[in-house]
């Protein structure tokens, strides 16, 4: 096994993945409060962690991947109220439809995905012994944290403690509760409108937001498990809370090392407006196709924030393109191509520097150029490794694809021959020109036939 540095944000290092148990890996992610459609900027978490996964391994680890859907909570209350359904119909409703829109990246799904629901005895369990430890108070029926009774507060985020407010968890109707501007809520007590309450020692209320994934990664992985994830807008106040949850009412620390995510920027209002709805995942994957917007995720850094952006697409899907034109000029049976060990070893030795996957696409593209360079010489390259490549990429289909012996056009290029036949069903010549280049890009040509258009792989 190689070793496997990442960059931890508790520690603000690179560190050496050390597992409790060698081979034995618990990756626990951070996931989506589900009150509406997931957007893009929620894909991202979901694709670095499953992609980290493949990633380990391959390096021979096994890998057991958490991540937790919060379907109860505030927000989920407010759209059920504005929608006129109950809130746990519109959750169950919304946990379907992040379940189909993940499922159409076909990277898998995690091993375990916890409902906060049906979590509520464990988070209760850990509640109590906050409190019998003294670091949780009662107060209305609400439970909440004594933040100052536990002196690694503020450690992740290194904030200093006075600008650490948490005014979420404040209720205008019922001030005065919390002991300290700082402290958060455990649980909270039932409220007029709030359609679903649990039992608990404090009366009927429901879980506190950050309480849910302490509770459930603690239950599943146990503690001291080597990776806790999530986007970076969750330093503070999520994972900054879930740390001292857990180290002041079980003594030990949670997880080993905090991997955090950069954000999706979205470009200006103007461009925000051009794109509509691909700003969804369900948009995007419709109008890029998931290879496209998986080799777009892959080409920046986990840790740093990505332009969502029509041109970064675009560039995707021509990525896209260029490993589909190779797939054709290659033997799906032939012997692994001499020489190219060196390209492999350098791709998987940049994923071991911190996950670097912009390093290892850049690697990949190295040896697509260097087979395309055989294949004009005459020769045709076996696939040999670039499967492993492409697999722990979540890209492994672009091998399967236009004419090769395993099949026709992807669904992608199928979309793109629609919208081409509408926009000239509608006499808008210049959208058809455009979606036929955009076919051409991804290595397919279309010859106008009086049986209809056909589809034809690029020579």
């Amino acid at each position: 096994m190689r070793d496997i540095r990442l960059h931890d944000t508790l520690s603000g290092e690179l560190r050496t993945l050390e597992p409790r148990q060698p081979g034995r890996v618990g990756i626990y992610a951070c996931g989506p409060t589900v009150y509406e459609r997931v957007h893009v900027g929620n894909a991202r978490p979901f694709v670095v962690f499953s992609l980290l996964k493949r990633f380990l391994e391959h390096e021979g680890h096994d890998v057991l991947f958490v991540e937790n859907v919060t379907d109860v909570n505030d927000k989920i209350y407010a759209a059920a109220l504005a929608a006129g359904v109950p809130s746990a119909d519109l959750a169950r409703q919304m946990t379907a439809a992040f379940v189909a829109d993940t499922d159409r990246l076909g990277l898998g799904r995690p091993d375990v995905e916890p409902l906060a629901t049906e979590s509520v005895p464990e988070i209760v369990g850990l509640i109590l012994a906050l409190v019998e430890r003294g670091h949780a108070y009662e107060a209305g029926g609400d439970v909440y944290f004594r933040v100052r009774s536990h002196p690694g507060y503020g450690k992740l985020s290194n904030r200093p403690l006075d600008d650490m407010v948490q005014g979420e968890d404040d209720d205008p109707a019922r001030p005065g509760l919390k002991e300290s501007p700082q402290d958060f809520a455990l649980w909270k007590a039932h409220k007029e409108g709030e359609d679903t309450a649990w039992p608990s020692p404090w009366g009927e209320g429901r879980p506190g937001w950050h309480i849910e994934c302490s509770a459930m990664a603690e239950h599943i992985l146990g503690l001291d498990f080597e990776i806790h994830g999530g986007g970076s807008d969750l330093v503070f106040p999520h994972h900054e809370n879930e740390i001292a949850q857990t180290e002041a009412g079980r003594g030990a620390p949670l997880a080993r090392l905090w991997m955090h995510n950069g954000m999706i920027r979205f470009e200006d209002e103007k461009m925000s407006k051009s794109l509509g709805n691909i700003r969804s995942l369900a948009g995007a994957l419709d109008q890029s196709g998931r290879d496209a917007l998986v080799m777009y995720m892959v080409s920046g850094h986990y840790r740093q924030p990505i332009a969502f952006s029509p041109e970064a697409l675009e560039e995707a899907r021509r990525s896209v393109g260029r490993i589909e034109e190779l797939s054709r000029r290659l033997d799906p049976e032939g012997p692994e191509p001499q020489g190219l060990d060196t390209y492999v070893d350098r791709f998987f030795d940049a994923l071991a520097d911190d996950f670097n996957t912009p390093a290892a696409r850049a690697v990949l593209f190295d040896w697509v150029g260097e087979a395309n360079r055989r294949a004009d010489a005459g020769e045709r390259p076996g696939v040999g490794r670039l499967r492993d490549m492409l697999w722990t990429l979540g890209l492994e289909a672009l091998l399967d694809r236009p004419g090769t012996a395993q099949g026709g056009p992807p669904p992608q290029v199928e979309r793109l021959l629609v919208a081409r036949e509408r926009a000239r069903a509608d006499g808008d010549f210049a959208e058809a020109d455009l979606r036929r280049e955009d076919l051409r890009t991804l290595g397919w040509e279309v010859r106008d036939t009086p049986q209809g258009p056909q589809l034809l792989p690029v020579r």
